[in-house]
């Protein structure tokens, strides 16, 4: 396991990070038992993963109670933690700046710490973004100085809200949706590694398409039920396009989670595990790193395939 920096003052984390948002209990997904999340998350550290992704609305907060039973007794300074404000523990959206102070209350709770080392904007509005017109950052601040957090930032899709966060903030963390299929974040690596600013690539396996699994036929009765049968039809072609470029040499999961990593301004990636089998998966595409030969090929992919589709998440 490679570790590299993504904020001051914190450990280096792990290539590899475990995204939370399946440990805790939903209708959404299949939910593993609180064992079962306990003992993904042990794997996990034993493993070499030390940095963790959670929010409140994660499982309604089981996902961040079920990760606090699991690093319990772990020594902090050894771990990074990132969790979320915007969307609640309740289910509801509230981004009001007087509030950011009570939800990281609630989520300190919950995971059993006395502080997060990064606490980020969960997909906010856009206008939020534009810190000489908002005063969470001032908050956000006031809670670095107090020590319950280390970093803030926010939870992002575009290279648009990537540069209003970078140009009018503080922040020292973004986690960006960034993948084969969804490159557009990559125009704001450079800023972000000139501002000192940690990349977090978050759905790096776009929602599963890139782990192979589904095709044209596929349907969904979880939260990828948004999906249309006509956007379903076009990310299937996309990966079977995708997999002809790739050849039989390649594993897809592998090649997509190393995609991300080719970028020297992506610290982690965080893709979720359901189970210990996939979390062994994820952790083996760090054996198979893709060549600058392979990463010019699929940005040109993007490019000329992807890109004019405006692929909806």
């Amino acid at each position: 396991m490679k570790y590299n920096k993504l904020i001051s003052g914190a450990p280096a984390v792990s290539e590899i990070g475990l995204g939370a948002w399946q440990l805790g209990e939903s209708p959404d997904w299949k939910s593993p038992s609180e064992k079962e999340a306990i003992e993904l998350v042990k794997k996990s550290m034993e493993l070499g993963v030390n940095f963790f992704d959670t929010a409140p609305n994660y499982g309604f907060g089981t996902s961040e109670e079920r990760l606090g039973k699991a690093l319990k007794g772990v020594e902090r300074d050894q771990i990074v933690i990132n969790t979320k404000f915007g969307h609640t523990a309740t289910g509801e959206l509230n981004y009001a700046s007087d509030f950011i102070r009570e939800s990281l209350e609630g989520s300190l709770r919950r995971l059993q710490t006395d502080y997060v080392d990064s606490i980020i904007l969960h997909s906010p509005p856009f206008e939020m973004l534009d810190g000489n017109k908002n005063d969470h950052y001032e908050v956000l601040e006031q809670l670095k100085d107090e020590g319950k957090i280390k970093a803030y930032g926010a939870s992002l899709d575009t290279y648009d809200e990537m540069k209003l966060l970078m140009d009018t903030t503080e922040s020292e963390v973004i986690e960006a949706f960034f993948n084969i299929f969804h490159q557009d974040a990559a125009k704001a690596f450079d800023e972000a590694q000139k501002r000192g600013v940690g990349i977090i690539a978050k759905i790096p396996l776009d929602s599963g398409w890139l782990s192979g699994k589904y095709s044209e036929e596929s349907t969904f009765g979880d939260i990828r039920d948004r999906w249309s049968r006509e956007d379903i039809k076009t990310r299937a072609g996309l990966v079977q396009k995708l997999k002809v470029i790739l050849g039989d040499e390649r594993n897809l999961v592998h090649t997509a989670l190393s995609f991300c990593l080719a970028y020297d301004a992506v610290s982690t990636v965080i893709p979720g595990s359901k189970n210990i089998s996939q979390l062994k998966s994820n952790l083996e595409s760090l054996k198979h790193p893709v060549s600058k030969e392979l990463v010019e090929k699929l940005e040109a992919f993007y490019r000329d395939e992807v890109k004019g589709l405006n692929l909806p998440w």
